[in-house]
């Protein structure tokens, strides 16, 4: 854990113990820094961090204080989920299908929905750089880099590792039509088959549709709803097991919105190395941080060219444009191989826009007006929650993302309250479809990337009815 967190942490336990009153003002940057012997930046951070939870706010030319609300706020998730650590087959196609087509209607509440708002974006300035780019298309520009993509744009992606320190060959990038293309052309890279593949508990659903599909086994491996995947747990199940890849999400992991700590992403890196495990990186969410910088990937501690770094520009830039890529290492040459045999190429003047785009500086303009949005949007369907759902209801604190995972009390049936809303036209995504065994049967994943509207509050209002029944 970062010292800015440890800090955050430290200050959040004196909130809820009662130490520290709502409307109480919290020491200054400069007292704080000389009382504890940290830098400015670190206070600057911790603080922002405890404004992103809703448990301070910042005052104009006064400082930061308690929020009158945060005493009352639901508490975190303490403890890794415990999975039976068994290699199954995975059947929750049906399940997830039967959820998510009931959630696809514009005039449903979009709590269980995997998409911010696309008011978000800036689809107005993208829109002019993609009829830019079909306008003034070169004919050729069609089939160069047919495969691999236009290297106007893996150079681009190629400079963003670069000022996370980290050498990524604009050759070992491939682009795709989303992260999950990339994702799925990895798994299949590495895999046949009856292959065992560890995976985080709960995980994206989506990763468990692509070991359905592809016949793949799944090993639920204990995952912490704050510090991810437990290491030792993973050791284990590499032991007794021998599964041939690992498929992970480090950085705010959906559903729990969980981030590694850089330490233990080195120490997963290493431990995979050592059992020559591939590694597949899910790390979609990494730009929607809430803290002044990005947590390093675990690609940034890779030597060897065995992680798979998989991202995409549709959760932070251009929903419905489909560009994805992934940094394959030393898998780079049989990915694009897979990807000529199967959908050949990726939308040419979409990937023209992207680069044009991020070339002119914009995405991160936009990135910093995006990212203080969604920490406010989150500390306020927190604040909401509490008010709504009944006591014993725990919420995480994702540092960055747009989801929150809530355990409900004992005996809360998610499944039941999931059909029960969205008779009432309201989407959830309930913590069994989130499982290859099925657990999480009193948790759900709620979206908070929407602004929280009339309609939304009285939906929150809805489901805590509905989770007190």
């Amino acid at each position: 854990m970062k010292r800015y967190q440890a800090l955050a942490d430290d200050i959040a336990r004196s909130i809820r113990a009662g130490l520290l009153k709502p409307g109480e003002r919290l020491p200054s940057v400069r007292q704080a820094s000389a009382a504890r012997k940290l830098s400015p930046a670190t206070i600057f951070q911790a603080y922002y961090l405890l404004e992103a939870q809703g448990l301070v706010e910042s005052r104009a030319r006064s400082g930061y204080y308690v929020t009158r609300t945060a005493a009352a706020l639901p508490p975190e998730p303490e403890t890794a989920s415990r999975p039976d650590g068994e290699s199954r087959a995975v059947d929750v196609s049906e399940l997830v299908f039967e959820i998510l087509e009931s959630a696809m209607h514009r005039d449903v509440v979009p709590l269980g929905s995997a998409f911010m708002s696309p008011t978000h974006f800036p689809l107005d300035r993208v829109g002019r750089a993609m009829a830019t780019a079909a306008l003034h298309l070169d004919p050729w520009s069609t089939v160069d880099d047919l495969t691999p993509g236009s290297a106007a744009l893996r150079r681009q992606i190629a400079l963003r590792y670069l000022i996370d320190g980290m050498d990524v060959s604009i050759d070992e990038i491939v682009i795709t039509n989303g992260a999950l293309e990339a994702l799925n052309l990895c798994i299949a890279a590495v895999t046949r088959p009856g292959d065992a593949v560890l995976v985080e508990s709960p995980c994206f659903y989506a990763c468990l549709q692509s070991l359905e599909r592809s016949g793949l086994r799944a090993i639920e491996v204990p995952t912490h709803p704050r510090d991810g995947i437990d290491l030792d747990a993973l050791e284990g199940a590499i032991a007794r097991h021998g599964p041939r890849a690992c498929w992970l999400m480090p950085t705010f992991q959906n559903p729990l919105g969980s981030t590694m700590p850089e330490e233990r992403k080195r120490a997963l890196v290493e431990l995979l190395a050592r059992h020559d495990i591939p590694l597949l990186e899910d790390d979609v969410y990494a730009e929607l941080h809430y803290g002044p910088r990005r947590a390093l990937p675990a690609k940034a501690f890779d030597r060897d060219g065995r992680v798979m770094h998989c991202s995409s520009f549709s959760k932070s830039l251009a929903p419905g444009y489909r560009i994805g890529w992934v940094a394959a290492g030393r898998h780079a040459r049989d990915i694009a191989r897979r990807k000529l045999t199967s959908t050949l190429n990726t939308n040419v003047p979409a990937q023209i826009a992207l680069a044009r785009y991020l070339e002119r500086g914009g995405f991160d303009r936009h990135l910093r007006r995006l990212r203080r949005l969604l920490a406010e949007q989150q500390a306020r369907y927190i604040a909401a929650i509490a008010e709504a759902f009944p006591p014993g209801t725990r919420v995480t604190r994702p540092a960055g993302g747009y989801f929150l995972w809530l355990e409900l009390p004992e005996g809360v049936d998610a499944l039941r309250v999931q059909r029960r809303a969205a008779s009432a036209g309201i989407s959830l995504a309930p913590g069994p479809m989130f499982s290859a065994s099925r657990g999480f049967g009193n948790c759900l994943r709620l979206n908070c990337g929407h602004p929280l509207d009339a309609r939304i509050e009285a939906a929150l209002g809805e489901l805590g009815m509905l989770a007190r029944s």
